[in-house]
């Protein structure tokens, strides 16, 4: 019996899927896996990429933070943020990345404070999760997540 999966942010439903047969998601403790007749779990999540794997292939997606639930074979994900990698602009997150990487490297006016450092360092997380999650799905190759 394959899982139920339902993503929902703030503003919308991301996702919903009746035929899930397994789900890798990224948890502030680490990366699991979700197949069918799980534990129950409550987790809380990290930024990073989710693949639900479905019948007609994997659909990769942005994750920026939330909690997920799972309780027999019902997963609902609470998220803050979640794109689908068809729905993400490589140019806007390109321009993001360095936006912060700007910010980090003391290249562009950041107050000067731990606050405004870790939102530089998490706009940059968000950037590179959203450029990986698209580029996996183009295909275009070019790595995302190294930095230099």
């Amino acid at each position: 019996m394959p899982l139920s999966l339902s993503i929902v942010t703030a503003d919308r439903t991301v996702l919903e899927r009746d035929d899930v047969l397994r789900l890798v998601v990224p948890t502030t403790e680490g990366q699991i896996t979700i197949l069918p007749s799980h534990a129950a779990l409550m987790a809380s999540l990290g930024i990073g990429e989710m693949i639900a794997y479905v019948p007609d292939g994997p659909v990769p997606l942005a994750i920026l933070g939330g909690f997920i639930q799972v309780v027999k074979d019902e997963v609902s994900v609470l998220a803050d943020g979640a794109e689908r990698a068809e729905e993400i602009d490589e140019a806007r997150a390109e321009a993001a990345r360095e936006r912060a990487r700007a910010r980090l490297e003391g290249r562009a006016p950041v107050e000067t404070g731990a606050v405004d450092l870790l939102r530089a360092q998490l706009a940059l997380q968000r950037a590179l999760v959203r450029l990986r999650v698209h580029r996996r799905r183009s295909a275009t190759g070019v790595p995302a997540m190294r930095e230099r």
